[in-house]
């Protein structure tokens, strides 16, 4: 049966600066053999051109289309939520072009929507601006909630810190797209134009990555090179269907589908071509 992968980034494919030995092999053998696949991230500072080039320089050569990040899938939900609308942003270069590119003016006031994404330049007379538009009417937005972000000096406030900020001091809570939720999920999974069952979700996040692939359906693998420990799972009603030490484990990627993966329930599966099930069940 076809598969496919998405596959979060940091923790998985490197740590930092660092990349995880064998995630180049493993990408590399999904290119060679016309493995769809796409990186899935939920840091929206960066572009899909910003994140292909941190990629080419680890020595992973993979075109921009090969990354979503949760910028994306962000502006095509509000897309088609309110066609050339208006946004008030707290982020940076990512989620700007995501907005751009979907038709979206970005504003100083009266906005449709209030955006919030990743930022290190984030200022208190910003949040106080995006309190009052919250106030004023508009919608708020986070591109995701992660509440912190790892960096190589630590950590700092994540998203979802922001977003806090915002619920708390307006009463109004945000709507978020990024992983765990299945509008992310699902955008992915249709950008490779797979069925639920040929998915395969690869993370390190119980959280995000496996919790977002065990509601959406699809076969999920955990890997412990991130920011999970099997320490951990205990403390969750649900669990990956494989946990690997890393993603080296799945450079011989036919072995691991077919020794490792359990079948796709087909049963669960999502029309992906409504032409060809509409002429079949007619």
């Amino acid at each position: 049966m076809k598969t496919g992968f998405l596959i979060d980034m940091d923790g998985v494919i490197y740590r930092g600066s660092e990349l995880i030995p064998g995630a180049d092999q493993f990408i590399d053998v999904l290119i060679r053999q016309d493995i769809p696949f796409l990186f899935l991230t939920n840091n929206s500072q960066r572009t899909r051109r910003d994140v292909q080039t941190k990629l080419h320089r680890m020595g992973i050569f993979v075109e921009e289309s090969h990354i979503f990040t949760c910028a994306m899938a962000t502006a095509r939900f509000l897309a088609k939520l309110k066609p050339n609308g208006t946004a008030y942003i707290i982020g940076e270069g990512g989620l700007l072009q995501a907005m751009h590119q979907n038709g979206f003016s970005i504003v100083d006031h009266s906005p449709d929507f209030v955006v919030v994404g990743e930022g290190r330049t984030i200022t208190l007379n910003a949040l106080e601006s995006a309190v009052d538009m919250i106030l004023g009417g508009a919608k708020l937005i986070a591109t995701n909630l992660d509440p912190s972000c790892p960096t190589k000096n630590g950590t700092r406030p994540g998203c979802g810190a922001t977003v806090a900020y915002l619920e708390a001091v307006t009463g109004r809570k945000a709507f978020s797209v990024g992983k765990p939720s299945p509008i992310m999920m699902r955008a992915a999974r249709k950008e490779l134009k797979l069925a639920t069952s040929q998915t395969v979700m690869v993370g390190d996040t119980m959280e995000t990555d496996i919790l977002g692939g065990v509601q959406m359906g699809y076969r999920t693998v955990l890997t412990l090179s991130g920011g999970t420990n099997k320490e951990d799972l205990g403390q969750f009603a649900y669990g990956p269907d494989v946990i690997v030490d890393s993603i080296a484990e799945l450079c011989d990627v036919s072995e691991f589908v077919q020794s490792s993966l359990p079948i796709g329930n087909r049963e669960d599966d999502t029309v992906t071509n409504f032409a060809a099930w509409a002429a079949a069940n007619a």
